[in-house]
């Protein structure tokens, strides 16, 4: 990949997680929407997935800590994809389409992907 594209893929990939981060501040109600039932805290869990989404996005920034961020945010996707399965499973309940509903799913294979290949 050319530096320039390889520069554009990490600051692009940047701003989607600090602007999903920031989106959990600002309208917790739509992540309380698909937070599966069995989780405790669910309020307190959405702020703490939030907020860890605006860090590990900051820090993909930075040379410094940008392996650390990687491995942060690969692990956020991962124990986010349970509320992303509930959410389809009640996407009706949510009036989201049931294609936009299950089509997210394999986005989190290409989110994880895209982390994955930014560490460097």
């Amino acid at each position: 990949m050319l530096p320039l594209l390889r520069h554009l893929s990490l600051y692009l990939l940047a701003m989607l997680f600090v602007g999903a981060g920031l989106l959990h501040f600002l309208r917790p109600g739509i992540y309380l929407r698909i937070m599966p039932p069995t989780l405790p805290a669910p309020l307190a869990l959405v702020y703490i997935s939030g907020f860890c989404e605006v860090l590990g996005g900051l820090g993909l920034l930075w040379p410094r800590s940008r392996r650390w961020a990687v491995w942060g945010l690969l692990a956020l996707l991962v124990a986010v994809f349970p509320a992303n399965i509930y959410m389809a499973l009640i996407h009706e309940q949510l009036g989201i389409p049931g294609w936009l509903a299950w089509g997210r799913l394999p986005l989190q294979g290409v989110l994880l992907w895209w982390v994955w290949k930014v560490r460097r």
